[in-house]
């Protein structure tokens, strides 16, 4: 089974490069990005504007092959990839919560950016809490160190692409 998808826009963030990104929209916070919107999809953001927050949901275009075990930024462990947020993923598929600014003819400005510019958006949705808020009782290796992605950064361990990547 081959599964495709087409990209319905464009994030333009001040990220040029991987390194030194946030590495979670908390560690973004104040950072303006926007969505170009292709024209063929601008009629789906219709009514988009009564939402304060949008699910982002985007190809990782940037990342080379994949890893089953990674070292995460906020850990010094390997953990399985499923079990972290790391790019190196089999699907390389990204999702962020970011604050909706407002609407422009070409798409949507956004609030709390931690996306790779010229990235592929997949799909947009509303964020809505009675959805999309669950009380979590536990979080794994995350506990005690999720706070710490308002102030990490990413660096090179996942950007660089070797021959083994690419199939070559």
């Amino acid at each position: 089974m081959q599964i495709t998808y087409r990209p319905i826009g464009f994030f333009h963030t001040p990220h040029k490069n991987t390194t030194g990104m946030p590495i979670q929209p908390s560690g973004a916070q104040g950072i303006k990005g926007t969505i170009n919107i292709l024209p063929e999809f601008r009629e789906g953001i219709r009514d988009i504007e009564g939402f304060s927050h949008l699910i982002i949901l985007y190809h990782l275009h940037e990342i080379c092959g994949q890893e089953l075990t990674v070292v995460p930024f906020l850990d010094k462990n390997p953990h399985g990839i499923f079990a972290t947020r790391s790019p190196k993923r089999p699907n390389p598929l990204g999702l962020s919560v970011m604050a909706l600014c407002g609407v422009s003819d070409e798409g949507i400005i956004l609030n709390n950016v931690d996306v790779l510019d010229g990235t592929p958006v997949i799909d947009i949705k509303p964020y809505v809490p009675d959805f999309d808020v669950w009380p979590a009782d536990r979080v794994g290796w995350f506990e005690g160190k999720s706070g710490n992605a308002t102030t990490r950064r990413s660096d090179d361990r996942f950007s660089a692409c070797t021959l083994e990547d690419t199939g070559s």
